[in-house]
């Protein structure tokens, strides 16, 4: 007989068909690999034995759910991450930017907000934040509510700054928050043409026409069929010429949407809308 998938292989595709049954939550499309560490990551911090167990747990328990979210959608970002992208970002997107009357911006997966202020304090700099409307959107209500209140770690900034300098940062970078009790607390008026929301790229659909769509390092934990219905959200959501920026591992390339782009710049993942 040949072998078929491991025990471990089919706990996880159970698991993944329970919670999209019970709490319409869609991880069923998301790469194994990595989803398979984050699950038996999981099963220790939680205390669980088996994937049965945990899928038993998540059934009957709400609160098990949300704790495995947290696992799930592990949250790994920091401000002005790959400085090159958001240097391009000023250079060559803003002046196309400039071009519309008032624009709207879309990042998807945007965790626990980091690179949302990024963008903020970017366009700030460039004169468009009063006429732009950032949708900010993620799975993970938790990182919403973190991304929300605007407050980082203040042992990260030393990071944050060296980035923002290196992205072309035009003020110092601590003219943008105020630091009490360990945190650095982000300026509010940033927000102020921010709006978070929940939304899933696996089982949602367009809300807004944008002109610019940022979805980086989040489409290298989906699989193939998961990629191509999320380029496919972007293409539909973005204007004609609309911006889409990626991962620094992520491409359109081999997607079935890598003749609806063109590369503005291949090197940094910033593609346009044909």
């Amino acid at each position: 007989m040949p072998a078929g998938p491991s025990n471990t292989d089919i706990e996880l595709r159970l698991l993944m068909e329970a919670i999209y049954l019970r709490y319409s939550y869609d991880f069923r499309d998301y790469a194994g690999a990595s989803q398979k560490r984050r699950v038996l990551h999981a099963l220790s911090q939680l205390e669980c034995p088996t994937i049965s167990e945990l899928q038993a747990r998540v059934l009957h328990d709400p609160l098990m759910f949300h704790q495995l979210l947290q696992y799930l959608t592990i949250p790994v970002s920091e401000m002005f991450r790959d400085p090159s992208f958001f240097l391009a970002l000023r250079q060559q997107v803003v002046p196309r930017l400039a071009t519309y009357a008032s624009i709207k911006v879309w990042i998807a997966g945007c965790s626990t907000g980091e690179e949302v202020y990024s963008l903020a304090i970017l366009l700030r700099e460039e004169g468009l934040l009063d006429r732009a409307l950032i949708y900010a959107t993620d799975i993970n209500p938790e990182s919403l509510d973190k991304a929300r209140q605007g407050i980082f770690p203040l042992e990260s900034i030393r990071g944050h700054t060296k980035n923002y300098q290196k992205a072309g940062g035009k003020r110092a970078f601590s003219d943008y928050y105020t630091a009490a009790y360990n945190a650095a607390v982000f300026d509010k008026s940033l927000r102020e043409n921010i709006t978070f929301a929940d939304h899933s790229l696996a089982t949602d659909s367009v809300f807004s026409e944008t002109q610019l769509v940022l979805c980086r390092n989040v489409l290298i934990y989906f699989n193939k069929q998961l990629q191509n219905r999320a380029l496919g959200l972007f293409h539909e959501s973005l204007s004609h010429r609309g911006i889409l920026g990626l991962g620094s591992k992520e491409s359109i390339d081999f997607s079935a949407y890598a003749n609806h782009f063109e590369a503005l710049d291949r090197g940094e993942r910033i593609f346009r809308k044909k």
